[in-house]
């Protein structure tokens, strides 16, 4: 139960979602479907078993947490460090092809330009044609050996912008102190889904409620609402607008730098392959006590950082120097912090950081005391 109550580590602060985060979606459901009933043990179970691999569509995201819209293109936005900071602001647009667990393709639709994330296999680029630039990042991909060992993932990259990503991450924070519920029925991208429910029952959480749309047919999560206390309208949302579960064109996941362009070289570490044995036909399925790995995720301490806390109001540190250079540095950041007592701090509806001055970081979905009363307990 201990390693169920930590909280995910939020993509702000994990290096590869620190240059895809943008393309985290919105929240688009339509009118209410009549569905046979199905409790919330069940709905569970059909996340986690999910078959789909492939699929292609569009991804709507909304985020109304009351900061200052960060710059999403132009000369000098350096893609990794607005692409952490973006997800936080504003809403966005995108195009969505993936091919297994690693080939995918993001296409960030930004007024008068084009943004543009290609994985295949051991190659990610990035593509920004505001100033015509390009990131090629070699990413470590698990050997055969590796991949033997645990369940071929049924979705994404685990760091993929898809709302089964996102979905998960909250999924894998379950504990007793979540009430999961199943509500209305809806539609989302033309398609019949159950709404499941997480209701904190902590004071200490900033989050009210979170809501996934699952597909009624293949249990693939279709869109996530996210409440913050005291406000009626979701503060961050993620969703398909269309969705087409057909295998995308080959040719998408190939990725050649337009004549011109700044080509920068760079290389992610190896991490650990997450580890989700294969259901049995009778076994049981990932519940309301189930641990981050039953649904794919890698416990928070892979990333160097600690856990203070349990449920909905832990909080995540993480020590100096885990953060890039580029992002602390950068003054699509600057401008959202405010100074506090030894350093200085993001607030917002749904997530608060501490960036202190000796270079520690604490995250959480909580207020901003709370961070500072784990830090000085450190």
């Amino acid at each position: 139960m201990a390693r169920a109550r930590q909280r995910w580590l939020p993509a702000l602060l994990i290096p590869l979602a620190l240059a895809v985060a943008v393309l985290f979606g919105s929240v688009q459901a339509g009118a209410t479907v009549s569905l046979p009933p199905k409790s919330a043990d069940e709905v569970l179970a059909m996340i986690a078993r999910t078959e789909v691999r492939a699929l292609s569509g569009t991804v709507e995201q909304a985020s109304e947490l009351g900061l200052p819209e960060v710059p999403a293109v132009g000369p000098g936005i350096a893609p990794g460090t607005a692409s952490a900071l973006e997800l936080l602001t504003g809403s966005h647009t995108a195009r969505v092809y993936v091919d297994g667990p690693f080939k995918a393709r993001v296409q960030i639709l930004d007024p008068m330009a084009e943004r543009d994330l290609v994985v295949n296999g051991g190659d990610a680029w990035f593509y920004n044609s505001a100033d015509n630039s390009a990131t090629h990042l070699s990413v470590p991909v698990p050997s055969r050996a590796e991949l033997r060992e645990s369940l071929p993932s049924a979705s994404p990259r685990p760091d993929m912008p898809t709302p089964e990503a996102m979905a998960k991450r909250f999924l894998a924070a379950i504990d007793a102190t979540t009430e999961v519920t199943v509500g209305g029925s809806s539609s989302v991208a033309g398609r019949s889904a159950y709404r499941l429910s997480l209701n904190p029952r902590s004071a200490e959480t900033l989050v009210d409620t979170v809501d996934i749309d699952v597909d009624a047919e293949t249990g693939l999560p279709l869109g996530v609402q996210v409440r913050a206390n005291g406000q009626d309208e979701p503060a961050y949302s993620l969703a398909f607008t269309e969705l087409n579960l057909s295998t995308p064109d080959a040719g998408l996941f190939n990725f050649t730098p337009p004549p011109g362009a700044t080509v920068t070289e760079k290389a992610l570490p190896a991490k650990p392959v997450p580890s989700m044995p294969a259901p049995e036909p009778d076994s049981a399925v990932p519940g309301p006590d189930a641990t981050p790995e039953a649904f794919g995720q890698a416990d928070p301490k892979q990333h160097g950082a600690t856990v203070s806390g349990e449920g909905w109001g832990a909080v995540v540190a993480l020590p100096a120097g885990s953060a890039p250079a580029e992002l602390m540095s950068s003054p699509q950041l600057a401008q959202m912090l405010q100074p506090v007592s030894g350093g200085r701090a993001l607030t917002s509806s749904l997530l608060s950081v501490l960036i202190l001055d000796d270079g520690r970081i604490f995250v959480g979905m909580v207020p901003l005391d709370r961070l500072q009363s784990a830090a000085a307990a450190q």
